[in-house]
Order: C-alpha cells, then sequence, then structure tokens
C-alpha cells in the first residue's frame, strides 16, 4: 500500500494555487504547497497587478448607468476569441462557464471574503469593429480595492489559516523537475531543493541545488503559470501569422515565470494545446526603477494619444489606444521595426496615462481614499510624472522641433521627419473644431466621454495637440512587452488535465496561466482583460474542489 506525504500537492504559490489550497483546506484535505521562489514571492504575478476583474452587469457597472447582460458579454468573448479549432472544444466550454461565473456568483464569491472593488469601471479592449468582432461593448474593467495584492490577501489568509490547522505544508525553494507514477495515477512529485533566498519579491533568486526531494500524494494540480519571464519560449512559440518577434522585448512578469513545468506535466503524459496563443501588450516602456531584470510597466492609455509607426505614420483605423491590443501587435510586427510612438501634451498624459502594477499605484494598493483624490487632483500623477522625469522612453519639450529631436535620439535610426509630424498633428488638430469629424480617432474620444466614467477621469476634452497651453509635448517610445500564455494544459471542466487521447491523466489537475486559464485556452486568440486573474480563481477553484472531491 502506497503512503502518501499529503491527499494533495500544488505546484505552484501563484493566485491560482492559493485558490486551490483554499478549496482543499475547506474540504479537510491535506496539502503540500510547492513553488521555487522563496516564501516572500507567495502569491506569485497576481501581486503585482493591478486587480483588474471582468464582472457582467455589475453594481458598479449600473451605477454608472451601463447596461451589460450575460447574452452581451458571451458575444463579446466568442467574438474575441475567435475560436477555429478542432482542440478549441474545452476552451469553448470553459468560456462559457467563465461568463456565467462573471455574471453570477464571482462578485458576491469575492466578496464574501472581504474583497472591495474602486467604483469606477475602466473600459479595456474597445475593439473598434463591428458588433460580433473583438473587443468590449460595454466597460467592464473592475480594479480591486488594493489591487494585485487586496486580491491575493483573502486566499493567503485561508491558505495560512490551513497551516494553523495543520492542513498545510508550505514548501517554498523547491523546485519541481519530474512527475511520475508509482501505481496507476500520476502521484511522485520529485525536484531539487534550492538554497534559501532572502531577495526581494520579484528579484531573480538563486538556482544553486542543495538537496532533492520526491514527495507522493493521491493528486497533483499543477498551477505553475505561463511562460512570459522566458523569452527563449516564447520566441520558440511565436506564431507564424505575427511574423519574425522583435529584437527587443521587455517583460511585464519575473524571470521565474519560466514555463517549464508545462513541459515537465507533459513529459508527463500531459496534451499541451494552443502554445502559439499569447498575450503580449504593445504599450510597454522601460521601468525606470526595475525590479527584474528587463522589467517593464505596460500604460493603460485613454483613446487621446496619437499612434505611431516608427516613422512617424498614424497607425490604421481601429488601432487607437486601448482599443486591439493583438491587432495592434499584427500590424507592429509587419512595419519591420519593433517599436511605436505615443505623440500626446501633458493635458492628455496627465489625465489619461495609468500605469499597470500595484506598486505604479500606491493610492488604490494602500487603499488611500485621499491618494486617490490627490491623484485626480494633480496635472500628472506621481508615477507618471516619475517616467516624465526619468524613464528612458520619454520625450518632454515645449516645441515640436525639439521633441523630434529628442525622438530621434532615442533610436537608432532618425526616422522621425518634423515636417511630415507636424503635418499629421496639424490635420488632427483642424477636426477637433466641430463636434463631428471624418477622423475615427476624435469620433472614438467624443463616443468614449459619453461615459461618465471615461468623462471623469481617464479621457481629456477633445483638444489641439498642439495647442501651447496644454504643453509640454510629450513622445513615448512603446516597446513590445511580454507578458500572458493563452495557450496551455488541456483540462475538462472539472480541472482534470487530459491526454494527447482526450481521456483525464489520471491524478492531475491544472489551473491558472498552466492551463491557459481553463480548458487549455479559454480565451482563444484575444482577451477581453480583467479576465486573467478571475481566469486563476474560477479555474484554481474548480481544480482545488474536483481534487478534494477525489481524495481523502
Amino acid at each position: 500500500m502506497t503512503t502518501y506525504d499529503a491527499d494533495v500537492i500544488v505546484i505552484g504559490a501563484g493566485l491560482a494555487g492559493l485558490a486551490a489550497v483554499a478549496e482543499l483546506v475547506d474540504a479537510g484535505r491535506k496539502v503540500i504547497l510547492l513553488d521555487q521562489e522563496p516564501e516572500q514571492s507567495i502569491g506569485g504575478q497576481a501581486h503585482w497587478s493591478f486587480g483588474g476583474l471582468f464582472f457582467v452587469d455589475s453594481p458598479e457597472q449600473r451605477r454608472l448607468r451601463i447596461k451589460d447582460s450575460h447574452a452581451l458579454a458571451l458575444q463579446d468573448w466568442m467574438g474575441t476569441a475567435g475560436f477555429d479549432r478542432a482542440e478549441d472544444h474545452w476552451p469553448r466550454k470553459w468560456a462559457e462557464a467563465y461568463v456565467d461565473f462573471a455574471a453570477g456568483e464571482k462578485r458576491s464569491w469575492l466578496r464574501g471574503q472581504g474583497v472591495r472593488f474602486f467604483p469606477v469601471v475602466g473600459w479595456a479592449e474597445r475593439g473598434g469593429y463591428d458588433a460580433n468582432g473583438h473587443g468590449n461593448s460595454v466597460p467592464r474593467f473592475h480594479i480591486t480595492w488594493g489591487t494585485g495584492p487586496g486580491l491575493v490577501a483573502p486566499f493567503e489568509r485561508r491558505v495560512r489559516e490551513g497551516v494553523a490547522r495543520g492542513l498545510v505544508q508550505l514548501k517554498f525553494r523547491h523546485r519541481v523537475t519530474g512527475l511520475s507514477r508509482s501505481a496507476g495515477a500520476v502521484d511522485t512529485v520529485s525536484g531539487e531543493i534550492l538554497e534559501p533566498s532572502s531577495i526581494e519579491r520579484g528579484q531573480g533568486s538563486s538556482r544553486t541545488v542543495t538537496g532533492s526531494f520526491e514527495l507522493k500524494a493521491q493528486a497533483v494540480i499543477v498551477t505553475s503559470g505561463g511562460i512570459g519571464g522566458n523569452h527563449d519560449l516564447v520566441r520558440a512559440n511565436w506564431p507564424e501569422r505575427l511574423g519574425t518577434p522583435p529584437e527587443k522585448m521587455l517583460s511585464g512578469v519575473p524571470a521565474h515565470v519560466d514555463g517549464l513545468m508545462l513541459g515537465i506535466t507533459e513529459d508527463a503524459g500531459a496534451h499541451l494545446i494552443n502554445r502559439d496563443r499569447m498575450w503580449h501588450y504593445t504599450e510597454g516602456i522601460e521601468n525606470w526603477n526595475p525590479i527584474w531584470d528587463k522589467h517593464g510597466i505596460r500604460i493603460l492609455p485613454g483613446p487621446s494619444s496619437l499612434w505611431l509607426d516608427a516613422r512617424g505614420e498614424r497607425l490604421p483605423v481601429p488601432l487607437f489606444p486601448g482599443f486591439d491590443t493583438l491587432g495592434t501587435l499584427d500590424h507592429i510586427m509587419k512595419t519591420g521595426y519593433g517599436y511605436t510612438w505615443f505623440v500626446l501634451n501633458q493635458r492628455i498624459i496627465g489625465k489619461e496615462f495609468t500605469l499597470s502594477g500595484s506598486e505604479q499605484n500606491p493610492d488604490l494598493t494602500g487603499k488611500s481614499v485621499r491618494g486617490v483624490i490627490d491623484r485626480a487632483r494633480a496635472d500628472v500623477p506621481a508615477p507618471v510624472k516619475a517616467f516624465m522625469d526619468n524613464g528612458a522612453d520619454f520625450v518632454v519639450e515645449k516645441d515640436l522641433p525639439a521633441l523630434v529631436r529628442g525622438m530621434n535620439a532615442l533610436t537608432k535610426e532618425p526616422l522621425i521627419d518634423e515636417a511630415a509630424l507636424r503635418r499629421t498633428l496639424v490635420a488632427r488638430d483642424r477636426e477637433i473644431v466641430n463636434p463631428f469629424t471624418k477622423d475615427l480617432q476624435v469620433t472614438a474620444i467624443r463616443g468614449t466621454r459619453k461615459f461618465l466614467g471615461d468623462r471623469l477621469i481617464r479621457t481629456a476634452a477633445p483638444h489641439r495637440v498642439l495647442d501651447p497651453k496644454a504643453g509640454p509635448l510629450v513622445a513615448v517610445r512603446l516597446n513590445i512587452l511580454t507578458r500572458k500564455s493563452l495557450g496551455g494544459l488541456e483540462t475538462d471542466l472539472s480541472s482534470r488535465v487530459l491526454t494527447d487521447g482526450g481521456e483525464p491523466l489520471p491524478g492531475v489537475y491544472a489551473a491558472g496561466e498552466a492551463a491557459g486559464f481553463g480548458g487549455g485556452g479559454v480565451h482563444g486568440y484575444r482577451s477581453l482583460e480583467g479576465t486573467f486573474l478571475g481566469g486563476c480563481l474560477f479555474s484554481g477553484r474548480a481544480a482545488g474542489r474536483a481534487a478534494a472531491a477525489a481524495t481523502g
């Protein structure tokens, strides 16, 4: 008879892993939680996030007179995902289940654990195509009060309560290198013990091996994340449809998001699908105060900045700031250059730039009402001003000739022509005179401001970019920023990992980014945003409950 060290082993102490362990504790199961990083990194990528969550027909939406529905959200999800492969069977099922969750118990379930939300709903991934195409038809991006740390906290608390009850063992600095069977099911987890590390959260930790381990359990849940910190793996999986990967990429996640556990699980018999589907941002800027290598921050832009390619040409309709991330990435890769530009002024940057990440939003992360008020009153929020003053990608000048000189100084080739850029800006500014226009970006700006939330805090009133009263002028070089894997381990709705033949791999479950946030690719080709953290929670909860039911 096999002797087990625990009922379930969970690999990965990010949000999905914490959610799974919390459910296992509720069911009274004994759990070992493994992670290759030190304990101070508990919560994983979620800690660094802005805390955005996708809800459907929420009280926050209704207060802002947003009319949302399950049918509209499902229409948006399916139009965005573009499922078109035989292996999209389970991803489609997960998508339907997730929209049910977002329109149903998701909000009340989180509120029951003490999670609260900022009252103004954001409008990410606006699309710009027809009703059946990509994008959110209405604002659905709900910011967690406390950002990522505020969302991690209740699940970490539940896990630590499990530790206090003797149900959970936390084993950090344990790097898994193999999954194997001693009977019919996968029940053995083996690997290396890494030396202790006192580095700060997110920094690169030592990979010096001090020992080995082998643990057994009735079930294993893989919640190890994606590949965004491993640029070699990103390049190896880069889709042909997007051309050649850019020469320079920033990292939106720490280096330990290395994707190695995906290959280990695949070697044990798992089916890894949609590995060429990935979500990288096009508005990445180098962090002037980096925490990890190649640390990039994403700008969450309002709609008013002029978006120019490396040669100074405006991006085509509807590739406006905040409208279609993957469509923009596709276009950029066809230009032959891996960077683009925002050109704007201080009035626009002060109202429309939000920086992604918990550390870039100390008011929301610290749950400071006063801080939020001060941010709204500031000409430029302090975190954004710090990038204007210190960021390697920022050029701030009083006049256009100086701005162009600064832009050209940042690149290998001086590609921006001052006269051409002036013509572009003057032509755009002429379209501001009337409340109607042929310039579809200006039309989009005016349409955006019909939403109360955007008019209050996210979209500047239409004005001339070259208006001296709105200056100084600002140019921001934008880089490709690696972030999320949209493919992953194929799972059924119980989070059981499937084999190439479509049968469950005995004893193995997966959740979070490792499972493509459910099914091996719940987002299809594109994301509606606010769905990554929620996908970790939903799939982690499902994996924990299913593993609890199968063990004990």
